[in-house]
């Protein structure tokens, strides 16, 4: 970054420098994130070209959406790309939750019990599971029955669920990210003991993976190593910062048969649902998932190197392997908290003039603040940042399309915060 383009973004001399040192540390780390989008960018290729993708695979569809060919493809290249048998993509698919609700609700029927072997799960899902409130059509008030069994020291508890998986448990989930939890996302090699047990102690069970900011993250994904049905958003690390909207729902045919028909209508499921749009950035957006999400990364472990040398806690540290683009920084007090979010919000191409303030927001217990400029609305594979304003004061830092553009935000945010006298470098 020459010294016109410092001051054309008021970035000082001292943030950086600091920050560019930070960065030559880091070669070793950015080498395995490459090999990583490397065998991504591999699988996502070759499914394109098994399925033999061409521009007819984009055009829109009207009406029940018979014959699509777009989006039966566009299910096929998801599963191939994911290790998966099967896939269900859908624009129509709203957010992460939804995607999650929709295969939940599918799998499940009354009398039936779901097994959380991470704890409790992220905020937005407890209304719709029936773990707080009482809210109609969640699977609580449909007769599901739900436990748990929380983490010990982060990682999943195999002592006690041997204790708590028996035969007749339905389905057994695993949120692979750490939500605002302050842990490290599971690997899905960390995963595979407890998936084993599962299918040892209830061998019907389905294995539900929320997969949620997980996707191109490691060399495999979930179902690789025997999940059932991986879960996400399209405005996560699979849309690859193109998709405008929806979701993916990845895993076995088994799985995938059932999900379908509470997707749509039982008797119809896949079979009905048009779009008229054009297919082509869902198509582009995972062709490019692989280096956006390696992107992504390279910019959370420089977040994480950078504080961290500040004499900040961060989780995880620059040098750990990672299974999502999440970033987590602890600050000590809101107003650094606050502060952090704001630069976060001043670095980006999109409402930069916007100063976030925390609110109330549907589905959190508490206020949050989120920074978010981004080109799709709520997009976290943009970079983003977010935070819960309660102790201990902890911000989400997440995406980033470019690591060139992660970079000029940890500038702006070291900048902000030595001018406030909130951190010492």
């Amino acid at each position: 970054m020459s010294t016109i383009e410092r001051e054309l973004l008021g970035i000082s001399e001292r943030a950086y420098s600091y920050v560019r040192q930070c960065e030559s540390e880091l070669a070793d780390v950015f080498a395995r994130i490459d090999d990583i989008e490397a065998a991504g960018q591999a699988r996502v290729l070759a499914a394109f070209q098994q399925e033999g993708i061409a521009l007819r695979h984009f055009a829109p569809t009207t009406g029940y959406g018979y014959d699509d060919i777009g989006r039966d493809a566009l299910d096929r290249v998801f599963a191939a790309s994911l290790e998966a048998e099967d896939a269900l993509v859908r624009p129509q698919i709203t957010s992460g939750t939804h995607a999650i609700f929709t295969a939940l609700s599918g799998l499940l029927e009354p009398g039936d019990t779901m097994l959380s072997l991470t704890g409790a799960p992220y905020d937005t899902l407890e209304k719709a599971i029936g773990i707080s409130g009482n809210e109609y059509n969640s699977l609580a008030r449909m007769g599901v029955k739900y436990a748990q069994v929380d983490l010990l020291d982060g990682s999943i508890d195999l002592e006690a669920a041997e204790k708590a998986v028996f035969p007749e448990v339905k389905l057994v989930y695993f949120q692979r990210s750490r939500g605002y939890s302050w842990r490290n996302a599971l690997t899905p090699e960390e995963m595979l003991p407890a998936f084993e047990l599962v299918r040892r102690k209830a061998p019907n069970a389905f294995i539900v993976v929320d997969n949620c900011y997980g996707g191109f993250t490691r060399m495999h994904e979930p179902t690789y190593y025997g999940a059932d049905v991986i879960i996400g958003s399209l405005i996560k690390n699979l849309g690859g910062g193109i998709a405008p909207t929806g979701g993916y729902i990845a895993g076995t045919k088994r799985a995938i048969e059932r999900i379908e028909m509470k997707l749509t209508v039982p008797g119809m499921g896949r079979e009905v649902g048009s779009y008229a749009g054009s297919y082509a950035p869902f198509y582009q957006g995972l062709f490019m998932a692989p280096h956006i999400t390696a992107q992504a990364v390279k910019s959370a472990v420089l977040f994480a190197r950078v504080f961290e040398k500040a004499g900040m806690t961060s989780m995880p540290s620059s040098t750990d392997e990672r299974s999502d683009i999440v970033q987590s920084l602890r600050f000590n007090s809101a107003e650094a908290l606050i502060s952090f979010c704001r630069s976060i919000q001043k670095a980006a191409p999109v409402d930069s003039f916007v100063q976030p303030e925390p609110w109330d927001m549907p589905g959190y217990t508490s206020q949050v603040i989120m920074a978010a400029g981004a080109f799709v609305q709520g997009s976290s594979i943009e970079l983003s940042a977010d935070a819960p304003i309660v102790e201990p004061y902890t911000a989400y830092v997440q995406g980033g399309l470019t690591f060139a553009h992660g970079r000029i935000g940890v500038m702006y945010a070291l900048d902000d915060l030595l001018k406030a006298g909130e951190i010492s470098i």
